[in-house]
C-alpha cells in the first residue's frame, strides 16, 4: 500500500516530530493539537482503527509525550495521574532515574548478547532471582514478556513429568500466545484461535473440590496468586496451600503465574508468600523491567531444571537475557530492595482499600465490592455500564484508570509503588466526583 497522500507529510525529522507532540520548540496548541490529529489517523489506516475508538471513548485522545514518577504527560504538557501504572509495569513510576541510568551505561557498552561468550549480566541476574525467590526456586530461563515466561514454564512441565494434561482456573489471564492463550480463561479471546492446546481443563478459582481435578496425569496447575484480569480475586485462605499440596500428591507441577502479582505490587515480594507457598515453577515479568525495558524470566527448582540438561538447546531465544535487559532488572530490583517498596506497598494500599471502602458506603448504587492486597486493588460496580462512564469521568480529571480484562465490571487501580499519600487521595477524590457522576447519567439522580 502506498502512502496516504491525506496524511501530513513531516518536514522534519522523525525526532522532531516527536518532540512535537512533547509540546517542545515553543510549538503552538494548534501544531500539537494537528499532531495528536494525525498520530490518530495513522492508528487508523497502519495499526488498529477499533483501538482509536476506544481509548477516544474512554476519553484518553491525547498523544503522551514524556513520564516522570506518578505522572505521564500529554503533548499538551498536561499531566495525568497513572493510577493503572501498565498493568502492573510501572512499579517503580516512569523513568526511574537509577534504572534509567544503568540501562544508558550498558547501551553503550553491548545492549545485545554474542549468545557465543558468557553473559555476567545474565549470571548476575539469575543469581539474585535464586536469592530472592522462595523455597527451593534456583534456576532461571530470561525472556522478552511474560507470555513468553508462561510459555517457557508450560514446556518446562511438559519435559518434566513426560505428561500433557495441564489445569488452569476460569477467569484466568496467562497471556495471548498460543499455549498461554489455552490456559487462559475467558472463551471470548480463545474461541477466534481454536484448536488450541489439547488436554487443557479449567476449574473454577477458589474452590476447593475441584482441586481433586489435578490427578497422576496433570502436568501442571498453572494458577495465579491473586486473578488480575479475572477481576482482582484474592483466594479464600488455605485454598492455594490446598493446591499445592494437592500437586504434591500427585507429581504435577504448580506453576504460580506472578506476572502481574509478583515485586512488591501486593504488599510482599511475591503474592504466593502471603500464603507460604512454594511452587516448583514461577513466572515473572511486567515490574521486572523497572518500567524502562521489557523482561520477563521463568524460574525452577533443581529438580524440575533437571529436564533442560538433557539437551541445553532444547529451548531458546534470541533476545532474551540480553545485557541490556538483565542490568536494567538488576538494577530495579536493588531499587525496591533499597527502598523496601513492598512494605510501601502495604502501607499505601491500606490507604487506598480503606478510602475506596468508605466509597462504597457513600455510592453503595454503583459500587458492590471492594477488594484486593496491597497496590493490587478491585473495584466491582453493580452493573457493568457505569465502567465506561466512571473511566471517562476519571480522565476528564486527569486520573488514569481502567478496568480488567476478563471483568469489564471490575476497575482496577495498580499505581506505581512510589505512590505518596497525596496521590492517593488525589485519585479517591477524582473517583468520589465520577462515581456520583455516573449515578447521575445512568442510574438515576445522585
Amino acid at each position: 500500500m502506498g502512502p496516504a497522500t491525506d496524511i501530513p507529510a513531516s518536514n522534519g525529522s522523525a525526532a522532531e516530530e516527536f518532540s512535537v507532540s512533547r509540546g517542545e520548540h515553543g510549538a503552538a496548541p494548534g501544531a500539537r493539537r494537528e499532531r495528536v490529529h494525525h498520530v490518530e489517523e495513522q492508528y487508523r489506516r497502519y495499526h488498529n482503527p477499533t483501538l482509536v475508538r476506544l481509548i477516544k471513548f474512554a476519553g484518553y485522545g491525547a498523544v503522551e509525550g514524556r513520564g516522570e514518577g506518578v505522572w505521564v504527560y500529554d503533548e499538551d504538557g498536561h499531566r495525568w495521574l497513572d493510577f493503572a501504572g501498565g498493568y502492573g509495569v510501572f512499579a517503580l513510576g516512569h523513568c526511574p532515574p537509577r534504572v534509567v541510568a544503568a540501562a544508558q551505561a550498558q547501551i553503550g557498552r553491548l545492549p545485545l548478547s554474542s549468545k557465543a561468550l558468557f553473559n555476567a549480566a545474565l549470571a548476575d541476574l539469575c543469581q539474585r532471582l535464586a536469592e530472592l525467590t522462595p523455597g527451593d526456586l534456583q534456576f532461571s530461563f530470561i525472556v522478552n514478556s511474560g507470555t513468553e515466561a508462561v510459555e517457557g514454564a508450560l514446556k518446562l512441565a511438559r519435559l518434566a513429568t513426560g505428561r500433557h494434561t495441564l489445569v488452569s482456573t476460569v477467569n484466568a489471564y496467562h497471556g495471548k500466545t498460543f499455549g498461554a492463550l489455552s490456559v487462559s480463561g475467558r472463551e471470548l479471546f480463545r474461541t477466534p484461535f481454536e484448536p488450541l492446546l489439547p488436554d487443557v481443563v479449567r476449574i473454577p478459582y477458589g474452590d476447593f473440590d475441584a482441586l481433586e481435578t489435578i490427578t497422576e496425569a496433570t502436568a501442571a496447575f498453572i494458577v495465579e496468586p491473586i486473578q488480575g484480569e479475572g477481576g482482582i480475586v484474592v483466594p479464600p485462605p488455605g485454598w492455594l496451600k490446598a493446591a499445592r499440596q494437592r500437586c504434591t500428591e500427585t507429581g504435577a507441577m504448580l506453576v504460580m503465574d506472578e506476572v502481574q502479582t509478583g515485586l512488591g505490587r501486593t504488599g510482599q515480594w511475591f503474592a504466593m508468600q502471603h500464603e507460604g507457598i512454594d511452587p516448583d515453577i514461577l513466572c515473572l515479568g511486567k515490574a521486572l523491567g523497572g518500567g524502562v525495558m521489557p523482561i520477563g524470566a521463568f524460574v525452577g527448582t533443581p529438580t524440575v531444571w533437571k529436564a533442560f540438561h538433557q539437551n541445553p538447546l532444547i529451548h531458546t531465544t534470541t533476545f532474551g537475557g540480553n545485557p541490556l535487559a538483565c542490568v536494567t532488572a538488576l538494577e530495579t530490583l536493588q531499587v525496591m530492595a533499597d527502598e523496601d517498596l513492598p512494605a510501601r506497598s502495604r502501607r499505601l494500599g491500606d490507604r487506598l482499600i480503606g478510602g475506596l471502602r468508605k466509597l462504597q458506603e457513600k455510592h453503595p448504587q454503583v459500587v458492590a465490592e471492594v477488594r484486593g492486597r496491597g497496590l493490587m486493588v478491585g473495584v466491582e460496580l453493580t452493573q457493568e455500564r457505569y465502567g465506561g462512564a466512571v473511566i471517562m469521568e476519571m480522565a476528564k480529571q486527569r486520573v488514569i484508570a481502567v478496568y480488567t480484562l476478563n471483568q469489564p465490571r471490575v476497575l482496577r487501580f495498580e499505581p506505581p509503588l512510589i505512590v505518596e499519600e497525596n496521590h492517593v487521595d488525589q485519585a479517591l477524590e477524582a473517583f468520589d466526583r465520577s462515581l456520583a457522576k455516573a449515578y447521575k447519567l445512568l442510574g438515576g439522580k445522585a
